[in-house]
């Protein structure tokens, strides 16, 4: 009996070291296929990621490669494109409900704002994540997969380029490039509900889009010291409309 309960033990042991060697072997395709499964339901466009690798026992990892498509009726080959990403993670938390996430630091990452100041893609994805989450609030996780929680207590964007394909009255389409300031947000989720996945996307987008259009309207406003009528009207409705549809948004994610 002493023997069969020992060989048991030892059976025990290999099996839940086998169990953590495919985890950790397998830990990034799961997260990459997660996020190539789930976040297009959020954007409503394509989102392709690269690869992404994560260790289950240091919580470090990386995604490489992800790119989120144009929302319909845009055409730019991208809406959003990181080449990197590196995250931290609470190891203890991988396998619970609420994954703890310590850092997402991400550099040089892409953006394409396509159409005009007032209606443009970056916006159409907007309001794609905002329709996601308020349906997503009205149905059980298992619909939405959205039972896995977060908590982000710091998200970093810096060093973003902002690509401009925008048709401006009184300057065209010859905008050049422009580099945002570093983007930081802290303390996503921390309440004990924590947030979706389609929360954290929507905050990060919208932190995104306000500080595009402000920067896009400035980087017009230089080009055109004398704009026409048109396009300064152009300018004041775009911020107008910004103002409005961030409205009601600072506090929805202070809990």
């Amino acid at each position: 009996m002493k023997k069969a309960i020992l060989i048991g033990a030892v059976v025990l042991v290999l099996a839940l070291v086998a169990a953590v060697v495919l985890l950790g072997t397998n830990l990034g395709k799961l997260v990459k296929a997660g996020i190539e499964t789930f976040a297009p339901k959020f954007t409503q466009t394509t989102v392709t990621v690269e690869s992404v690798d994560l260790s289950p026992s240091s919580g470090s990892g990386s995604v490489k490669g992800l790119v989120v498509g144009n929302p319909a009726p845009y055409t730019e080959p991208f809406a959003i494109r990181l080449g990197e990403a590196s995250l931290a993670v609470d190891p203890a938390s991988i396998m619970t409900d609420k994954i703890v996430v310590k850092s997402v630091r991400v550099v040089n990452p892409e953006v394409t704002i396509e159409g005009g100041l007032t209606d443009n893609n970056l916006k159409k994805l907007l309001a794609n994540l905002n329709s996601f989450t308020a349906a997503e609030k009205s149905k059980p996780a298992e619909e939405t997969g959205a039972k896995k929680k977060l908590q982000v207590d710091e998200f970093v964007l810096s060093g973003t380029k902002v690509n401009v394909k925008l048709s401006i009255p009184g300057v065209g389409t010859a905008i050049p490039p422009l580099t945002l300031p570093d983007i930081r947000l802290t303390n996503l989720g921390s309440g004990s509900d924590g947030i979706t996945p389609g929360e954290l996307s929507q905050r990060v987008i919208t932190e995104v889009v306000n500080n595009v259009i402000p920067a896009v309207t400035a980087q017009v406003g230089n080009l055109t010291m004398g704009a026409t009528d048109a396009a300064k009207g152009a300018l004041d409705k775009a911020s107008g409309t910004l103002k409005d549809a961030s409205k009601g948004l600072n506090n929805l994610f202070k809990k």
